[in-house]
Parts: structure tokens; C-alpha cells; sequence
């Protein structure tokens, strides 16, 4: 008889936009699940065939667990550079690229570019200040949320003119009806 291991993560997709878990239940599906396959001489080992969660739906789930954890997050503060390795050894569970996903959606939310943009200090995981933000960093998050700004309301008058024109063929279909029904109306009272 022999026995083999092999690390398997089960998460639904239906799970992954689930925000009723607790934090628990996300440390849970955050962490890897082992399962153990016996194998008799006649029997193959298996392994669990579930589907399994995207990096991206795994770091979103993990960015909700590091708001509920930690106010630095839920309050989108610009949070230290290396804020990466500080997570990793209170929580060396964390798979890092999952764990990079999660900083780069938190980081790149308007919230937090906001607040980079005004504040002056770097906060650690427990709100202390540990360094500046340098002028340069600040200027960037002033572009971007610039960038997203002026895409944002391009698009809206993209949609406006659209509708626009939308409504102006549908009000000429009209008219043309019309005329064609008082041209019917006309020609069938001859």
C-alpha cells in the first residue's frame, strides 16, 4: 500500500464573490488544502478533481481578509514599501503571488491612490508612520487618478453621443413611418 500527498486548494466560483465568509473561512480557503490518497496495489492513487479558485478570485478573498485584520487596509492608508514581507512573516501561510494580486488591486483603487496622493507618511501594518512619501510618489497617483478620470468621462460622452444617436435614428424611423402611413392613408382614400 502506498500513500501519496498532493496540495489542493477547493474553491467554487460562487465562493469567490461571496463576501458573507468570515475571516476564518477565508484563512481557510487562503491556505492550502492537503488531501491523502491511499493507493492499494490494484488501486491507483487520486486526487481531488474540484475546481479550483483563480490567483485573482484568491486575492480578492485575501484583500477582504487583510480589511478585516488590519485598519491599514480597510481604511485604504498608503501603506510602507515592503509591506509584502512584513505580511508574509505574520501570515508565512500566504502564497505570494496571491499575496502580490491582492496589494496591486488594494494599491491601485482610487481610495488608496486618493490617500497617496494627499498624505505625507507610509503607514506599517499597525497604522504606525514609518516613512515619507516622496513627491514623486504622490505625483503619480495624482496622474493616474487623473488618467482614470479623464478615461471615465470620455467614455461617458462616448455613451451620450451614442444614446444621442440612437434617439435621433429611432425619431427619423418614426417620421418616416408617419409619412409613409398618411402617404398609405391618402392614397387609399382615392
Amino acid at each position: 500500500m502506498t500513500t501519496s500527498t498532493s496540495a489542493v486548494t477547493e474553491v467554487t466560483a460562487s465562493d469567490a464573490v461571496n463576501p458573507a465568509h468570515t475571516a476564518t473561512e477565508v484563512a481557510d480557503v487562503v491556505a492550502v488544502a492537503t488531501t491523502t490518497a491511499v493507493a492499494t496495489s490494484d488501486q491507483p492513487a487520486t486526487t481531488s478533481t474540484a475546481p479550483t479558485a483563480t490567483p485573482n478570485q484568491l486575492a480578492r478573498k485575501l484583500l477582504k481578509k487583510l480589511q478585516t485584520d488590519f485598519s491599514v487596509f480597510d481604511e485604504h492608508l498608503p501603506l510602507a514599501i515592503g509591506i509584502d514581507k512584513q505580511l508574509q512573516k505574520k501570515m508565512p501561510e500566504l502564497d505570494r503571488k496571491v499575496l502580490r494580486i491582492a496589494l496591486g488591486i488594494h494599491t491601485n483603487s482610487v481610495r488608496y491612490l486618493f490617500n497617496a496622493a494627499k498624505a505625507q507618511k507610509r503607514v506599517d501594518l499597525e497604522g504606525k508612520e514609518v516613512d515619507a512619501i516622496t513627491e514623486e510618489h504622490r505625483t503619480h497617483a495624482s496622474g493616474i487618478l487623473r488618467e482614470r478620470s479623464k478615461k471615465n468621462a470620455d467614455a461617458r460622452k462616448l455613451k451620450a453621443n451614442a444614446e444621442r444617436i440612437q434617439k435621433q435614428e429611432a425619431e427619423a424611423e418614426r417620421q418616416r413611418q408617419d409619412k409613409l402611413n398618411q402617404l398609405a392613408a391618402k392614397f387609399a382614400r382615392t
